[in-house]
């Protein structure tokens, strides 16, 4: 095993195991701040266009720390030169958490300047300080990209909130369509990132961090929420079933591909493209993880009240949302998907609309028990066929 120019290498097609340093690690606690700004966000603003709007500011947090996790795991992290980035980045995401509420409204020029000026600097400083040879035209893919989605950032600033909306949206799916697709740059070609060894513990941990931060996150709200109202019975009882779900979900997750992830990455012929399927089932159980904290607020708050359209769709689209993720992570782990999460997601989408005549609590108790029977039936599931990982390779000719 050796480091050179910074960037890990070793004989043979894995790096070396190794766990998320410190600086990631407090990186991590900026986003405990996002996800509860974005929580208070979509908990006042459940038409459609707050939600878009809110998955919208998601994306373009996840892809800020998705592609620091990566930078983390391709560089030494002990370098001087990586950790003033990740702090710099930190700053960055933290006055972005801080706009998030009105980043549709009179903060737009200080959420879209951050985030032009994170992403395309962080780059920069890659491209010139960041090693050499290969690692160095890499950057110079992921810069062009940054570049091309920082004109509709920009502009967005300058538009009314519907047509910034669709901008920004724009300029979301321009980074992430040249991340699926590599980074494809004029005169560079494909960055063939897909091909590369990494350090699958690492990116792992990072994953992992980020969802018990999202789960995290619920129970800290929820706990916020009740506390004002003083043990009442009824919302004593939403806070319980709102902890219930949240540890659902968890089982769902962590029993068995999130057990087995690192596994499966290692086994796979090209770990950096299973490592890209997994960031994106993340960051679908992440939205749900959110949605499903939204849920749990209005719970508590209303527990006995009218129930709108508009709640169960958190209440009952979140864990589906969810399930969604996990599928897509057992797709990434073993190249097929449970039946469990099929199924769950269509029950959830059944009971949702039968539910319409019952109060807020007996409807999140309804699609608890129905997330709770697909963590049933997944526990079954890998007792009575256990499966070893069988990801998927993701290699194409041109790699």
């Amino acid at each position: 095993m050796a480091v050179r120019g910074g960037v890990w290498e070793m004989p043979g097609s894995r790096q070396p195991p190794r766990r998320a340093g410190f600086v990631e690690l407090l990186f991590d606690v900026v986003l405990v701040f996002a996800f509860n700004r974005l929580t208070d966000r979509l908990y006042e603003d459940l038409a459609w266009r707050g939600f878009w709007s809110a998955v919208v500011l998601t994306m373009a947090l996840w892809w800020l720390w998705y592609r620091m996790a990566w930078t983390a795991n391709r560089y030494d992290p002990t370098r001087p030169m990586v950790q003033v980035m990740v702090i710099v980045t930190m700053l960055g995401a933290l006055l972005l958490a801080a706009a998030l509420p009105a980043a549709f409204r009179d903060r737009a020029a200080v959420f879209a300047t951050v985030y032009v000026a994170v992403a395309v600097l962080r780059h920069l400083w890659l491209v010139l300080f960041g090693g050499d040879g290969y690692q160095r035209l890499v950057s110079v893919r992921i810069l062009f990209w940054a570049c091309l989605s920082a004109a509709p950032w920009i502009a967005g600033i300058f538009t009314d909130s519907s047509t910034r909306l669709v901008l920004w949206t724009s300029a979301v799916l321009i980074d992430y369509v040249g991340g699926l697709l590599d980074f494809p740059t004029p005169g560079l070609g494909r960055a063939g990132l897909r091909g590369q060894p990494i350090a699958e513990e690492h990116l792992t941990d990072r994953y992992r961090q980020v969802l018990i931060i999202a789960f995290g996150e619920n129970i800290l709200t929820s706990g916020i929420q009740f506390s004002p109202y003083g043990f009442e019975r009824e919302r004593t009882a939403a806070l319980v079933v709102a902890f219930v779900l949240t540890v659902l979900l968890w089982q769902i997750y962590y029993y068995r591909a999130g057990e087995l992830l690192p596994a499966a990455i290692a086994r796979s012929r090209s770990p950096a493209y299973v490592g890209d399927l997994a960031s994106y089932a993340h960051l679908v159980m992440v939205i749900g993880v959110a949605v499903t904290g939204v849920g749990d607020k209005l719970i508590i708050s209303h527990p006995f009240g009218e129930t709108a359209p508009s709640w169960l769709f958190v209440i009952f689209g979140g864990p589906a949302l969810f399930l969604v993720g996990r599928a897509m992570l057992d797709y990434a782990a073993f190249s097929r998907i449970s039946w469990s999460r099929p199924i769950g997601i269509a029950a959830l989408g059944v009971l949702a609309p039968a539910s319409i005549v019952l109060p807020p609590l007996l409807a999140a108790m309804v699609a608890a028990a129905a997330v709770a029977g697909v963590a049933v039936a997944n526990a079954i599931s890998w007792r009575m066929f256990p499966r070893e990982t069988a990801p998927p390779s993701g290699l194409s000719p041109e790699r």
